[in-house]
């Protein structure tokens, strides 16, 4: 089997700490969006608490047939899930990728928590996977 451009990878910060998604965060992520109801939000798309698996096993499809890495945001303090956001539209052939897919519990709205994830994807990305261009996907 070949290696994957992207292979999942713990990214650490002074604030937060990037995991790659699993099935197992379930229960964190449905925590997660109920602070703020975030499923209620016109502006993007976010899983209601009931819908969270499904939403999580998509992501996990897009990781492994469209060389995505969807990472849960977690809080290191605390080392609650406070989030999500991936790298996703990933073409290996020319090293760019997109990330978005990015979403916060309202009670770490407007914090460092998402300077610090950006600075962390885009550090791995440039740096360590030596990705050519590196485009932000917002709503």
């Amino acid at each position: 089997m070949n290696k994957r451009w992207i292979e999942p990878v713990i990214l650490t910060g002074s604030k937060v700490i990037l995991e790659p998604l699993s099935l197992e965060h379930a229960d964190g992520m449905a925590t997660a969006v109920k602070d703020g109801e975030l499923w209620k939000l016109w502006y993007t798309s976010i899983p209601s608490p009931e819908k969270v698996e499904e939403y999580l096993k998509t992501a996990l499809d897009m990781r492994e047939n469209k060389g995505a890495m969807p990472f849960i945001v977690r809080d290191k303090a605390s080392n609650t899930i406070i989030g999500c956001t991936r790298y996703f539209n990933v073409d290996e052939i020319n090293q760019r990728l997109e990330i978005g897919h990015t979403w916060y519990s309202e009670s770490y709205q407007r914090t460092a928590a998402n300077t610090e994830c950006k600075y962390l994807l885009l550090s791995h990305a440039f740096e360590k996977l030596e990705a050519i261009a590196v485009e932000f996907r917002t709503h």
